[in-house]
């Protein structure tokens, strides 16, 4: 004999009326599919902008990244000379992120799973293209951008000295890992960043705070992102400290390698591993 309780279909586990289940629908949680339609959706606007609206987006992403730098250096330099001051200091790597994300301006390593899902879901020659294009385009005009603002506070009296100081350490320290430990450094940060971008697209989360702690984390985690990076590299170009080649090569392929790999080979096809049977590949 059935033991188990009779379940009325049509009624006892329907809700009551329209406010319940308006109730029912804000409290779900969106699923992996929805999660990816979500971003998917965002990648496919991405691609169809305007390439003069990217390279605006992408320009003013990389000087107002610079505030992360900033805001890092201000803390420092006003800190006390602990053994946890650099934790503390590092909320201020925070600030440009939050401002560039929440300003909803084109930073190159969210590209890296916003733009990729397209590319996974059609899998033709004209998405790769468009998805190579946009990459080129804002991470070019990203790095613009960051050596405008680093020259900006190289060449200029903007900065107090104390702060121009701590500045070009956070920069000096920044840059002086050699090719290897820069590319590993760099996986992290492509992978934080991703699961970033997924998170803050579940509506689950209060976005401020999901940038905060993982920002955060990739500064107090001694990672490497390849925007922000750049502002420290292109400071210490600037002020004579590095040599532009050798960077170029110890330390801005490496990461841009590294952000890529983590961004898009670990956590965009591990994303789009849990959702690629429940999706159909080549459209929505």
């Amino acid at each position: 004999m059935d033991n188990e309780p009779h379940r009325d279909p049509d009624h006892s586990d329907r809700v009551h009326n329209a406010a319940e289940s308006d109730a029912v629908n804000e409290a779900s949680k969106l699923s992996a599919r929805l999660v990816y339609h979500v971003v998917l959706r965002e990648g496919e606007e991405e691609l169809e902008r305007p390439y003069t609206s990217l390279a605006w987006s992408g320009v003013a992403a990389g000087v107002l990244i610079s505030s992360s730098i900033m805001a890092e250096a201000i803390f420092a330099a006003r800190l006390p000379k602990t053994s946890w001051n650099s934790l503390v200091a590092d909320i201020g790597y925070t600030f440009g992120f939050l401002l560039v994300i929440l300003s909803r301006m084109q930073l190159f390593t969210e590209n890296t799973i916003t733009t990729v899902l397209p590319l996974l879901t059609r899998r033709d020659r004209a998405t790769a293209s468009a998805v190579a294009r946009l990459w080129a385009l804002v991470l070019a005009t990203n790095l613009i951008g960051c050596v405008l603002a680093a020259a900006f506070f190289v060449f200029t009296a903007a900065l107090p000295a104390e702060v121009a100081a701590a500045m070009a350490d956070i920069s000096r320290h920044a840059v002086s890992a050699g090719a290897g430990d820069n590319f590993m450094r760099a996986i992290p940060a492509g992978v934080l960043i991703a699961a970033l971008v997924w998170m803050t697209s579940s509506g689950d989360h209060e976005n401020f705070l999901i940038i905060f702690v993982f920002t955060w984390l990739i500064a107090a985690g001694d990672f490497q992102h390849v925007i922000a990076g750049t502002v420290e590299m292109a400071y210490a170009v600037l002020s004579g400290d590095r040599e532009f080649w050798s960077l170029i090569k110890s330390y801005l392929l490496p990461v841009l390698a590294g952000n890529i790999v983590g961004g898009t080979f670990v956590f965009t096809l591990t994303a789009w591993g849990q959702v690629s049977q429940e999706v159909k590949t080549g459209g929505c």
